[in-house]
């Protein structure tokens, strides 16, 4: 009798599992025949993205604010290596787009366009002028509040960056910025500032933009502080940049997120490494292109510890120049405990992509250590900055090449990526087809990225809002989708803010029929922008 009671016990709990299994497997039918996806002859992925998708426009303070010596704000590393010749057209960012006098237009040109959130970044000195809890500046403080408020008022969240590479100067001055140990402390005074101020309201944080570039201006004199310690500055900053990190965000976690129900993240960048060939060498040196670029940052967060090729690489060096030690600061056990695992989302910010050769190098430094050449491919369509070809796979092949390199990653979101032209004597033409067609075929291969690859990408961040400041660079080099005007400061929509504004309000291109009366649409508007622009 009980063996008899088992049989029809498990028969049933065999029944019920099909029957689950087979309702699964019918919604999910139903949920993708209410997706309609079409791929041209050309490749071309016509069809949405996901409901959640968010869509988002972005900036950063020093680029776009201002205001240098408005409201107490003090003085950063920018201002400095600005006004002491290290930018291409001499200029610097005192006045720049002014948004710290104009941020209400700014929110006015975010909400035309549809989008779901936008990113900017707060300006450490100018909420804590010397840097330090000690001085807090109510005026910056009240500058961000009402920046957040009539984002919220526009139905448009704020995703917030607390370091895009403006450290205050008084704490470089100090003790060396990156290079020391005694900025952890501040940084997360800083960090848990802005989380009191503003958490109530700031639902997505992010730590660091791109610290691979903030470790250049260490490494190099290419970008501010400029200090050119090759081999050990850029190392040595990341090192202290990763704790630094790690401590905001447990500050967050512990402290504020229950409460403010809000995510923390950081944004790395990468461009994908195309192998020259496919010899293994050169496999292997495209290999290491990844890891010096995104996976020296991202390996501690998602796996623990520097990546192997790189302790490897770096002692070895370090050995045959005589040292006693790595030029590779060593985590210790404590240090890679608070380091994993302290990201609630990866930020992308991805733009282009390289040709990597295998070449030995022997001279020390952040970006030799790796025995690499890189260079751009002939075929690829140049934009106005010498680094940045336009190769659209390029970041489908990152977004596919992170989900197996970091399976724990959770979730993507792009948090930049975009394309620049230089700057134009005489009226500037609006109609920056180009920028269209780079809109177009990147988040076409970020669609394919998801729905091919599985890679789960929550949202996409357009660069920029507004031509700026462009680092070094100043601003021969515009990125915007707005152009500005920055003799009278007036912001004109191109025809790619035309066409972004379409691809938001349809969560990606339905059809190619709708691609082309969007086209038809763009080229009239932007030649009456044109129109009343130039005259012309």
């Amino acid at each position: 009798m009980l063996q008899r009671k088992t049989k029809v016990f498990l028969l049933l709990t065999v029944t019920f599992v099909v029957y689950v299994v087979y309702t699964w497997m019918v919604r999910v039918k139903v949920v993708m025949a209410e997706v309609k996806f079409e791929e041209d002859d050309d490749g071309f992925l016509y069809g949405e993205f996901p409901n959640s998708f968010q869509w988002s426009v972005a900036t950063s303070a020093y680029q776009v604010e201002g205001g240098a010596d408005q409201g107490g704000r003090g003085a950063s590393i920018w201002d400095h290596y600005s006004h002491v010749g290290g930018i291409a057209d001499g200029s610097n960012g005192d006045v720049a787009c002014d948004s710290y006098n104009r941020h209400k237009e700014d929110v006015a040109l975010v909400k035309q366009l549809g989008v779901t959130s936008y990113r900017f970044s707060i300006s450490w000195s100018r909420v804590l002028p010397t840097g330090k809890i000690d001085n807090i500046n109510e005026e910056g403080i009240s500058y961000y509040n009402n920046l957040i408020n009539d984002l919220i008022a526009a139905n448009i969240q704020p995703v917030v960056t607390l370091y895009h590479w403006d450290l205050p100067l008084a704490l470089q001055n100090e003790f060396g910025g990156w290079l020391s140990d005694v900025i952890i402390p501040l940084f997360v005074d800083y960090a848990e500032l802005c989380f009191q101020r503003y958490g109530d309201r700031v639902k997505t944080w992010i730590t660091l933009n791109e610290p691979r570039v903030v470790a250049s201006g260490y490494e190099t004199k290419d970008m501010a502080p400029g200090l050119n310690k090759l081999g050990v500055g850029g190392y040595r900053s990341s090192y202290v940049m990763l704790k630094a990190h790690a401590r905001a965000y447990h500050t967050y976690v512990e402290r504020y997120k229950q409460t403010q129900r809000g995510r923390i993240g950081i944004t790395l960048n990468c461009d994908w490494g195309v192998p020259h060939d496919a010899t293994p060498l050169n496999k292997e040196a495209s290999t290491r292109f990844m890891q010096w670029y995104i996976g020296l940052y991202a390996h501690p967060i998602y796996v623990g510890g520097w990546p192997k090729v790189i302790e490897d690489n770096v002692g070895e060096k370090s050995r045959k120049e005589g040292r006693s030690e790595s030029r590779l600061p060593a985590f210790a056990q404590a240090e890679l405990d608070d380091i994993i695992g302290t990201s609630d989302f990866l930020g992308l910010n991805s733009y282009t992509a390289v040709i990597v050769n295998h070449k030995r190098k022997q001279s020390p430094g952040l970006f030799t250590d790796s025995d690499i050449t890189t260079t751009l491919d002939a075929s690829w369509p140049p934009s106005g900055s010498s680094w940045l070809a336009i190769y659209p796979p390029g970041i489908r092949k990152v977004l596919s090449w992170i989900k197996g390199e970091y399976p724990g990653y959770g979730s993507i979101l792009i948090t930049e990526n975009g394309v620049s032209e230089t700057d134009q004597s005489g009226c500037f033409n609006l109609c920056d087809q180009f920028r269209v067609n780079f809109f177009k075929n990147y988040t076409n291969n970020v669609l394919k990225a998801i729905r091919y690859d599985g890679v789960n990408v929550e949202g996409y961040t357009a660069w920029s809002l507004l031509d700026n400041f462009e680092w070094a660079r100043g601003y021969k080099e515009r990125f915007g989708i707005h152009h500005v005007d920055f003799n009278t400061l007036k912001r004109t929509p191109k025809a790619s803010a035309l066409f972004y504004k379409r691809l938001v309000e349809n969560n990606g291109i339905p059809s190619r029929g709708v691609l082309g009366g969007w086209m038809k649409e763009i080229e009239g508007e932007c030649a009456r922008e044109n129109q009343a622009l130039c005259g012309t």
